[in-house]
């Protein structure tokens, strides 16, 4: 839930490459941030509790300038408060083993017992100190080689780790070394050096060829290399992988917050999601991979959905997407409860995992124990070179580019639009779509584009501003919502919650009178998805149900009705039933926006929130 970065290069001074590294990895939340060098053949430590900007007034001086070596990292605060002495990078005793780390060390408080034992003493509250004595206590049994030292230390360890770990020896030698156990680590060689991070979005201004670390494999970085070992120090070969994604589109582009740029892309991500993938000739969806043939789909008699947080709103509505089209029946689980779940094993079942990044680890931990049941694995995923691609039999790329926002907004429209050809594919595959129905959802699929670009238009963005401004200081909202939409009605309270802070709640519209109104007073009324399907009238009765009880209303939709009846009327432009989560959604992302926007919080970094969350 932090980020990683590490460089080894040729000449230059390597602190600007780690700062910017870190910057570009502020989207995954943090509390503390820190670097080491080796500067003047001595390892040298600035480390703030903060933002980047408390480090570089450290920085400053230009004592750590000129060198070619380091490490750097981001920290969310999970061993001890967010404190410069807690903050990373930590080192041995001696000051010359120097650890980054993400993930938990869950077997901490036994090492520390052990090590303070045997003389040792600490200075911070953390987990990863721990890692720092232990490989140096290992050092001198291993020769001096650091990736032994390392692979003998983390043999004694038991948790969830990605780490990075400088040396430098009484000779002058320095040494960086890299490993995973869980939390995803990558490397890539670029013309001036070696790179390392948490994610690769930090090394693409240096290259686009990355190579994605396995669980237990370490990596040994040298100015010129980059050598890979699994767990029995063995080397691996593999090729590394082409990013496409620029390093530039991880700028605002002139937008006041990532979310709000990432909102405007959403048109564009459609349209990359179906780029090559609609067939309108054949009527048809064009899927990459065996997996996604007739013969293999017409084995498959039930779907299992796992995912965690916006993932699983896409999830469930990839469920009424899939049972409406195709005819199949689908589960949806949290992944952090199946995990832990006794599961029978179901024959024919496919389980599909929905992830942004591609490595939460409630969900690749869930996706393991479905393979381990006997489940093939299909992942919906925006990260190319992600675990979760890598480990699953086929995938489904949502092509959003990289999302800096914490609040997931385009991926989330990407993952739908994903399970929206793959419900047409299933459904044509089992013959229960033919040739035209498929072709006439296509259709609605090129015009869901346009729709989209409507509801960016400026004037409407301006009536939701409006909207926003005269509602921010309401004590909190139900949203309401049947069918298709509830899932929306979920995602939209999760917008609002993350991001404002404010008290929302999503609810199957037909459950309201089974509690949830009991909350309907004249500062916490509803809002409302209205698109015109088959339960509209239901929604209607809703809607009078809360203004009854002196609740405002806000209706998003298309039902001229609903709409009139509602105190706030947000109209959607009209487009099927199967792709109105998408149309109802945009609104509520920019509701959430600037309700948060008014209320003067940290929109791209909500408090206590992290990107991805790579561990439990």
């Amino acid at each position: 839930m932090c980020g990683i970065v590490g460089a080894y290069q040729r000449g230059g001074d390597v602190l600007p490459s780690l700062v910017e590294g870190l910057r570009m990895l502020e989207y995954r939340g943090y509390d503390s941030v820190g670097v080491g060098v080796i500067v003047d053949g001595a390892i040298a430590v600035r480390r703030r509790a903060g933002r980047i900007a408390d480090l570089e007034k450290v920085l400053a001086d230009g004592a750590l300038a000129g060198c070619r070596i380091g490490i750097g990292h981001s920290r969310w605060a999970t061993h001890g408060a967010p404190t410069d002495a807690n903050a990373h990078p930590h080192s041995d005793a001696s000051g010359r083993v120097l650890v980054v780390h993400n993930g938990i060390i869950e077997n901490d408080k036994d090492l520390r017992a052990e090590l303070e034992a045997a003389g040792t003493t600490f200075t911070s509250e953390t987990d990863t100190e721990v890692l720092a004595h232990l490989v140096a206590a290992h050092l001198a049994e291993a020769g001096g080689d650091l990736a032994k030292a390392l692979r003998r230390a983390l043999a004694k360890v038991r948790g969830y780790y990605a780490i990075a770990v400088l040396h430098q020896d009484a000779s002058g030698e320095a040494q960086l070394v890299c490993a995973r156990e869980g939390p995803p680590l990558c490397v890539g060689a670029g013309t001036d050096g070696t790179y390392l991070a948490s994610d690769s979005l930090a090394i693409l201004p240096h290259t686009r060829d990355v190579l994605f670390l396995e669980d237990g494999e370490i990596a040994v970085l040298t100015p010129d290399s980059i050598r890979l070992t699994n767990r029995e120090g063995e080397e691996v070969e593999r090729e590394a992988q082409h990013i496409d994604w620029d390093a530039e589109d991880a700028d605002r582009g002139g937008f006041e917050h990532f979310m709000l740029k990432e909102i405007h892309e959403q048109p564009e991500v459609i349209a990359r999601c179906v780029q090559g993938r609609a067939d309108l000739e054949a009527g048809d969806v064009r899927l990459d991979g065996e997996f996604f043939g007739d013969e293999r789909l017409r084995s498959v008699e039930r779907l299992e959905v796992l995912a965690c947080g916006t993932a699983l709103h896409a999830g469930l509505v990839l469920k009424y997407l899939v049972e409406g089209l195709a005819g199949i029946p689908v589960d949806v689980d949290f992944a952090s409860e199946y995990r832990y779940r006794r599961v029978p094993s179901a024959r024919a079942t496919v389980a599909i995992g929905i992830s942004q990044s591609g490595e939460t680890a409630d969900t690749l931990a869930a996706l393991r124990k479905a393979r381990d049941q006997g489940c093939d694995l299909i992942a919906i995923c925006n990260a190319q070179g992600s675990t979760m691609v890598r480990e699953a039999d086929a995938s489904i790329l949502i092509q959003a580019g990289p999302e800096i926002g914490v609040a997931s907004t385009k991926a989330f429209v990407g993952m739908i639009v994903a399970a929206y050809l793959f419900a047409l594919r299933l459904g044509r595959a089992r013959g229960s779509l033919s040739g035209e129905a498929v072709r006439e959802r296509l259709g609605e699929l090129q015009r869901l584009r346009g729709a989209v670009e409507a509801l960016l238009a400026k004037e409407r963005v301006e009536g939701l501003r409006d909207l926003a401004d005269r509602l921010a200081d309401q004590k909190g909202f139900l949203f309401l919502g049947r069918g298709i939409n509830y899932p929306i009605a979920l995602e939209g309270a999760l917008k609002l919650k993350e991001i404002s802070y404010l008290h929302a709640e999503g609810y199957p519209a037909g459950e309201m009178k089974h509690g949830p109104i009991a909350m309907i007073e004249p500062d916490l009324g509803a809002v409302v998805l209205a698109p015109m399907d088959g339960v509209v009238d239901k929604v209607r009765s809703n809607i009078e149900q809360v203004k009854a009880r002196g609740g405002p209303v806000v209706c998003v939709g298309t039902d001229p009705a609903c709409l009139e009846l509602a105190d706030d009327a947000v109209e959607v432009p009209e487009i099927g039933e199967w792709l109105s989560p998408i149309l109802n959604v945009v609104p509520l992302q920019l509701f959430s926006y600037y309700v948060a926007l008014r209320r003067g919080c940290d929109i791209d970094k909500p408090r206590n929130l992290a990107k991805s969350v790579t561990v439990e």
